[in-house]
């Protein structure tokens, strides 16, 4: 992996902070509140599992409250660690900011392995951990709203909010208290596919681009470009199954924790899934070639990496031997500072992770409004819609019999047409507006300013100016 000379995750998130201050106008008091971390809980707390009382660590990291309630995952993990929190947290803030969801930054996180606890015990763990944190409003629908991450999801969600609503029994908002929940406990269509949904939608919008696939030494669409993914987890399975069902890319190298499966003629993402579910793990997967050291397959030649699951894994131990032109950071902090270097020194262009893997930030953002306001996406306007367009459709078809013309509009047409748009429908369309909306921002920058040589530092530019001005109108 990583060197000795290997900056720290938080390390790094800090260095590509002041290379984007260095190029702004503002006050040294005001650049030193942005970069620190508000306030960060540690919390230890006993659980009788198994005959005997067993002691956790965790944290619950806010970073800036420029933006009310504050908002990031809880990850568990048994490395979780101050730092690492931190730095996830600081993240949040300039993602909220970036894409325009009207959150502060948070994080996360309870050193466990939840592989070594069976369901009621990792109910018990949560419930408790989630009660540590309500009680000092590090839980709250106004004040600080978690959602999940490394090792967690839907189930612990689910436990979360009704840890919070047995605490607060008169809070009429309390499913707001958490997003990423099941869709019977208040969650959202659309959630749990968000971040790789939203890594498509990232993609889609640089090959909107001619100039800037050009930059990455690319032209043309994302049909038939190779794609290396890393970690097949949540995002990393929904990135790599949109991308090959819906914009024709070959998946052509996977890698998980025990190797790796590379088939130049695209591997059948959804076949592979199913095998790793089956037996744990790649080996042995039938069809392609197996890759023991599945590190070694980062630097295979190919058109897109998609780092898609933990910090650092692009280092300085390996980054002058990545092949890729264009990097997405699908997971948090996968490139290091010091990698970062070296892959623009080369021309590699990389599309950040505050921006790339802000889907599901975005989509959440979605699922609290949902909460607060007591009422499913689409429930008072689908059916009107529909009425909408089956009267053009109708409209028309009766001019053309008028005018004898002939001709019918397609059945498979009037039934894509004339359907109103429900929750899915429109989460989708609200996070592909988001991503097209926040990269335009960024290109902006990048294009148009001289001293800014990369998307990173753009994005940056972009997010800490928006909290530059949030601090401002607080009157600091």
């Amino acid at each position: 992996m990583s060197t000795d000379n290997e900056p720290s995750f938080r390390e790094s998130v800090n260095m590509m902070f002041n290379r984007a201050v260095a190029l702004m106008d503002i006050p040294p008091g005001l650049e030193e509140k942005i970069r620190v971390c508000n306030a960060t809980y540690t919390v230890r707390f006993g659980v009788r599992l198994r005959g005997q009382i067993h002691t956790f660590t965790g944290y619950r990291a806010v970073h800036s409250e420029h933006m009310e309630p504050v908002k990031g995952g809880i990850r568990y993990a048994s490395n979780v660690h101050q730092d690492e929190v931190e730095a996830l947290a600081a993240l949040m803030t300039f993602k909220c900011a970036l894409v325009e969801t009207p959150f502060g930054g948070s994080k996360g996180g309870l050193c466990i392995d939840p592989r070594e606890w069976d369901e009621h015990e990792l109910e018990q763990i949560t419930r408790r951990f989630a009660y540590e944190l309500a009680k000092r409003d590090l839980i709250h629908p106004s004040q600080n709203v978690p959602a999940p991450d490394m090792g967690t999801g839907e189930r612990e969600m689910a436990w979360i909010a009704d840890q919070y609503a047995r605490m607060n029994t008169t809070d009429i908002n309390s499913r707001a208290c958490v997003t990423g929940k099941p869709i019977n406990a208040g969650g959202i269509q659309g959630r749990t596919e968000a971040t790789g949904r939203g890594v498509e939608y990232a993609l889609q919008e640089f090959f909107r681009y001619p100039e800037d696939v050009a930059k990455a030494g690319m032209e043309g669409t994302l049909r038939g470009k190779r794609i290396i993914v890393q970690g097949l987890g949540n995002v990393g399975y929904h990135a790599a199954k949109f991308l090959s069902e819906e914009d024709g890319s070959l998946i052509t190298v996977v890698i998980e924790r025990d190797g790796a499966i590379h088939d130049e003629d695209g591997i059948n993402v959804e076949e592979l899934r199913q095998w790793i579910a089956d037996h744990g793990g790649v080996e042995g997967y039938p069809k392609g070639v197996y890759v023991k050291n599945g590190a070694s397959a980062l630097e295979y030649e190919c058109d897109i990496l998609i780092p898609a699951a933990l910090e650092g894994v692009i280092n300085l131990s390996n980054a002058r031997n990545i092949k890729a032109p264009l990097i997405i950071e699908a997971a948090n902090g996968p490139v290091t500072a010091g990698a970062d270097e070296i892959l623009r020194a080369k021309g590699t262009v990389i599309i950040p992770d505050l921006y790339a893997n802000a889907g599901g930030v975005t989509v959440s953002y979605f699922e609290w409004v949902k909460n607060l306001s007591h009422i499913r996406f689409g429930r008072m306007e689908k059916r009107q819609e529909e009425a909408q367009h089956r009267l053009l459709v109708e409209e028309l078809e009766r001019l053309s019999a008028d005018k004898g013309l002939g001709w019918e509009l397609s059945s498979d047409f009037k039934d894509k047409f004339m359907k109103g748009a429900g929750e899915l429908e429109l989460v989708r369309s609200g996070l592909d507006d988001t991503m097209r909306t926040a990269y335009q921002a960024m290109r902006k920058v990048w294009h148009e300013r001289d001293d800014v040589e990369d998307l990173r530092i753009a994005a940056y530019l972009v997010s800490i100016e928006r909290i530059v001005g949030s601090y401002r109108a607080k009157g600091l």
